[in-house]
């Protein structure tokens, strides 16, 4: 297992082979990809995984396996990602997570995030760090607001329909000298 770096409960890692089932399953859940668009199947979540990997290739950042410490169990992912289309604040640093449902509301993303924003800035040197998600996901909303970042606006994303459930996006953002 090769560690990026940890918390007081959670490893951040890159991904195992091992993670691959428990992904699809956390892919395939309802709750977990409800503003996501599309539940995904085992080879779009496949596909996933390959784009995270390319991504850290390219990069060398990206979405981190996300394991508890306590029971080696990977629980999902956070990190950061440059978003694949084109809009007023792209290209830009996205930070993300996914977290099984047995594991919300116990901090994790919030934890994860913050860990993620502190090493982003001191490692990659980043200068901003941009998050978003569908006006109707209020926990990541809340996740954004408790790690620090700032409501800049909202905006269609350009991948969704614009009348599409999902298409109004929120968007916050903080900068380097806003975090420390």
């Amino acid at each position: 297992m090769s560690v990026i770096f940890e918390t007081e409960r959670l490893t951040l890692r890159n991904w195992k082979k091992e993670d691959t089932i428990p992904f699809i399953e956390m892919c395939a859940d309802p709750d977990v990809m409800k503003y996501i668009s599309t539940l995904h199947t085992p080879e779009e979540t496949r596909i996933t995984i390959r784009r995270i990997r390319d991504h850290f290739r390219k990069y060398g950042f990206g979405l981190y396996a996300l394991e508890k410490k306590d029971s080696k169990t990977f629980i999902g992912f956070t990190g950061f990602m440059i978003p694949n289309f084109e809009h007023y604040f792209t290209p830009c640093i996205e930070i993300g997570w996914r977290i099984k449902t047995t594991e919300w509301n116990k901090g994790y993303a919030t934890e994860a995030a913050l860990a993620c924003l502190n090493y982003g800035f001191k490692k990659f040197s980043f200068k901003k760090v941009h998050s978003f998600t569908s006006i109707h996901n209020k926990a990541s909303e809340r996740v954004m607001q408790k790690i620090g970042l700032k409501n800049i606006g909202s905006f269609i994303h350009p991948m969704l329909p614009p009348d599409h459930f999902l298409s109004e996006h929120v968007l916050y953002c903080t900068e380097k000298n806003e975090f420390y």
